[in-house]
């Protein structure tokens, strides 16, 4: 018998037992329980301080409604609530599948939010469901429950500081404890095998020193092996199956048995008992756990216990806003290769690696290939409230056809805040355009160290994007050649009968004949209540055959359309408001007039997601939209900016590019795109080259693909500074919208001390931020590291951002507007083409719309003469888009030579592979 002063009373002991005292000490579940949520509450409480907006996460996957699970679940999220844990309930209905159950599982493993997940037993579902499958499928750093089998493993090797201990058991030992019997060197029996009690409670004690033994309801000498111990656990399952008299005198006895017997004297009829018989058994034990209020109340303690280590474990690697990513920095070599051996040398990590790196669930993506991925709009649907990064937009100076560097510079930029500085960063970027990829400005989607990878993919594998734009083109452009057709051909009433057809006895309108016949002003729903004159009215578009779009424009906008639109609802609405024709009347006709819109949805719904690549250090890349959209704001899509924002953080950076010039490319980004998305940049980034200078400043004429001319590789100051007159009216232009600029000279070997100077020094004098060299294109991320800097100081200045219009103002306003402060123009002149073009949109309500200039990009104005007047030759209405398009005269220029092609010396093929 074990003689146990009042010193050992513990905790969890209701009172002592001495050597004359003939009842067992009741050790309290409750008190014990309690107590642990007490130290619990305190645990979390300094998380919180320490990292404030942190909670420690917990889900309850249920399928079914079972009662007793509904009992079970709600006793958990009790006890999380009372502790500070932000617990959850998923509740699966008894239809639930194991795929789906294994689906939802996996999108709680991925959630970063949430420390413990449980899946309560049983899995009431209708459907067959492998437990073993399901309880494995959770992530075993967030198996509370400890059933895992690689936690379990890992119990039964011993590892206990590195793995989850089931609850039970856990509380069991917890309750041991509070006995003051030490366990080292006792003879232990465990009665039950179970993975969830038996078998865990074993290898607790034995890693506790304990003798053990493990006996069962087939033990032959049942009573002899529980008269030898000294600890006795039973979890058998069996109602009062170990007598008192078994029970050695002073023995500690956990009982996790939970039994409902008969008893007539209570309400219910029943009564709950244990494993054990209580009233003989604490006769003869020295500790003893009462059933109910022993066994039970520790094992939601103990669940509670593990979820709050789990949150533990993950703070010790957890830095609040910063991804876990790997980047690769890269040695350049000497001579450096070309892009795409460069390409073929930097091996690209897994895309979905690179997507969890970035926080992304599994569920959200959609693998494209091995290096690319497409994004699913749910992912931006759950970080919605998350606050957004840093924007910075790049730009360029007039673009020539050597090209300034935008994208290399801008890729290059985001390697050196991501991989150098370890900020999460995100560039986005447009795709390439179709058939221009082996121009004079390379293969790649930038150049050198700061490229996509793999180059064959971003530039010669199309994401599907334009294949999908051209058949949503094709099936606008055949229904408005079937109406034309079949109004000559067929009586109303035909008509009618196509567009409505009987289906299963019954004719039904779609949505989209639904909001046509609103439109017309006919207030019925019911096919069969219209008059002949309303079928008439509904049935009959009256198309202008000479106003009928063509397919490059209807391609153009729908690409503008995916661009511009932050829901897969928007861009439904914005594709029912193309303007196809004008009807004999003036009135516009929509691609919702021809019902077509519906179907336009279904095909470009796959090609609203962006697609998700790296940079060849490892820096996230978003790719959207192609420059088919470059006649509206020409830059990436505004879903892959606000998705980039929300994924790096408030203290992150998001990388995006617009058309070159400020004049142009960033007028429209910030006039139309800004205005849509309602995302307020926070620094401008204008690239320049020295070469690029020379050429506006009066150097001889040069050919894209073809040497250039000695004259670019030798100083020539005069030159260049001739060319910083434009360098500087484009600083001048950006500042017009209230954002520090900053330069950024794209450096080339030919480039001298002197000309650096000269460019950074104009950039300043013209109100520039900063201006900086930058060595990207042979450094990588390294050779953008003062950019990086001045962008991040750049980012601290309270933000003036402005438009440079209202849209409410006439239309004629906004162009005098635009020509006035961007181009320098006197003003503008609209031909009698655009004068009646205006006048018949503004009738038909899109006088409101930003306006959207298209003109060559080779100088700030269409004359090289100045104080000129801007003529406007047209005026179309992408409604759709959501701007009047305003086509000046000429919009175009031709080359007097075609392009020399760049993959002249470059066995691409071979290369790649």
């Amino acid at each position: 018998m074990f003689a146990v002063t009042a010193s050992v009373l513990r905790r969890g002991a209701l009172r002592y037992r001495d050597s004359q005292c003939t009842m067992a000490t009741i050790v309290s579940g409750n008190k014990t329980a309690q107590q642990v949520k007490d130290g619990l509450k305190k645990d979390v409480t300094e998380m919180k301080n320490q990292f404030p907006g942190f909670r420690p996460g917990l889900v309850v996957l249920q399928v079914g409604d079972r009662d007793d699970s509904n009992l079970y679940i709600s006793m958990k999220l009790k006890a999380a609530a009372e502790i500070g844990i932000n617990a959850n309930h998923i509740r699966l209905p008894e239809t639930a599948t194991e795929d789906e159950v294994l689906r939802s599982i996996a999108a709680v493993n991925e959630n970063p939010a949430v420390h413990g997940l449980i899946v309560q037993l049983p899995l009431d579902s209708v459907n067959t469901i492998n437990t073993e499958k399901v309880t494995n499928a959770v992530a075993p750093e967030k198996d509370v429950d400890g059933l895992t089998s690689i936690n379990a493993g890992k119990l039964s090797r011993g590892d206990l500081g590195d793995c989850f201990i089931p609850c039970t058991p856990n509380g069991c030992m917890e309750l041991i404890s509070q006995t003051g019997v030490s366990v080292m060197g006792t003879n232990a029996v465990v009665i039950g095998r179970s993975k969830i009690v038996g078998a865990p409670m074993y290898d607790l004690l034995l890693w506790n020193h304990a003798t053990v033994t493990t006996c069962h309801s087939k033990t032959p000498d049942l009573a002899e092996q529980v008269g030898r111990a000294d600890i006795l656990v039973v979890g058998a399952g069996r109602a009062e199956m170990v007598k008192g008299e078994w029970v050695k005198e002073g023995a500690v006895v956990i009982d996790c048995g939970i039994n409902h017997i008969p008893d007539s004297s209570k309400a219910s009829g029943k009564r709950v008992v244990g494993d054990v018989h209580y009233p003989s058994a604490k006769e003869r034990a020295g500790y003893i756990t009462p059933v109910p209020g022993g066994v039970g109340p520790m094992t939601v303690a103990m669940l509670m216990k593990n979820t709050v280590e789990s949150a533990k474990r993950f703070l010790q690697t957890y830095t609040p806003g910063k991804w876990n990513i790997n980047y690769t920095k890269k040695k350049p070599q000497e001579p450096q290769p070309s892009d795409a051996d460069i390409s073929c040398l930097c091996q690209s990590k897994p895309i979905g690696q690179l997507a969890k790196e970035v926080g992304l669930f599994s569920e959200e993506v959609e693998p494209y290939g091995r290096s690319r991925a497409k994004i699913r709009l749910d992912a931006l649907k759950r970080m919605e409230k998350q606050p957004n990064g840093k924007y910075v937009v790049v730009t360029g100076i007039t673009s020539t056809p050597l090209g300034e560097g935008k994208r290399t510079t801008a890729l290059g930029l985001a390697q050196a805040l991501g991989a150098h500085l370890n900020i999460n960063t995100f560039a986005c970027m447009q795709e390439p355009s179709p058939g221009s990829c082996f121009d004079a400005r390379g293969i790649a989607l930038g150049g050198g160290y700061s490229q996509i990878i793999p180059l064959e993919e971003v530039s010669f594998q199309s994401s599907g994007q334009n294949e999908r734009i051209s058949a949503a083109s094709k099936v606008v452009m055949d229904t408005i050649k079937a109406h034309a057709h079949y109004e000559t051909k067929l009586s109303e009433k035909a008509l009618f009968d196509l567009l409505v057809p009987l289906r299963r006895g019954q004719r039904s309108f779609s949505p989209a004949q639904l909001n046509r016949i609103m439109k017309l002003g006919i207030e019925k729903s019911d096919p069969l209540t219209f008059t002949e004159t309303e079928i008439r009215r509904f049935v009959r578009l009256d198309i202008d055959p000479d106003t009928a779009t063509d397919p490059g424009s209807l391609d153009n906008e729908i690409m503008a359309i995916l661009s511009l639109s932050s829901s897969v609802e928007e861009m439904q609405q914005r594709l029912a408001k193309i303007v196809v024709a004008t009807n004999k009347y003036g009135d516009a006709v929509t691609t919702e007039d021809l019902d077509v819109s519906g179907p336009l949805a279904m095909l470009l719904k796959d090609a609203l997601k962006p697609v998700l690549m790296q940079t060849v250090e490892g820096t996230p890349v978003f790719l959207h939209t192609s420059p088919l959209a470059d006649i509206a704001q020409g830059s990436p899509s505004i879903l892959a900016d606000k998705l980039a924002l929300k994924m790096v953080g408030s203290e992150g950076f998001v990388v995006t590019e617009c058309g070159p010039g400020a004049d142009i490319g960033l007028e429209k980004f910030f006039n139309i795109k800004c205005h849509y998305s309602d995302l307020r940049p926070d620094v401008v980034v204008m690239v320049a080259s020295i070469r690029t200078l020379k050429v506006l400043g009066g150097g001889p004429p040069i050919q894209a693909g073809l040497p250039l001319p000695n004259e670019y590789s030798q100083e020539n100051l005069k030159q260049l500074e001739r060319g910083c007159c434009h360098l500087k009216r484009q600083v001048e232009i950006a500042q017009a919208f209230g954002l520090p600029v900053i330069v950024a000279v794209n450096k080339f070997s030919s480039d001298t001390d002197a000309e650096l100077e000269l460019v950074c020094g104009q950039a300043r004098q013209a109100g520039a931020f900063e201006a900086v060299q930058c060595t990207n294109w042979s450094d990588g991320g390294a050779g953008a590291l003062a950019l990086a800097g001045a962008v991040q100081r750049a980012a601290q200045l309270p933000g003036q951002f402005r438009v440079l219009y209202d849209p409410q103002i006439p239309a004629v306003d906004k162009l005098r507007t635009v020509a006035q402060k961007m181009y320098g123009a006197k003003d503008i002149e609209l031909s009698p083409k655009a004068k009646q073009k205006l006048a018949l949109h503004t009738k038909q309500g899109y006088g409101n719309l930003p306006v959207c200039i298209a003109k060559t990009q080779l100088s700030l104005s269409t004359d090289p003469m100045l104080n000129f007047i801007l003529p406007v030759a047209d005026i179309k209405a992408n409604a759709g888009a959501g701007f009047l398009c305003c086509v000046t005269e000429p919009m175009y220029t031709e080359m007097d030579d075609p392009m020399w092609p760049c993959f002249h010396g470059n066995n691409l093929y071979s290369d790649s592979k």
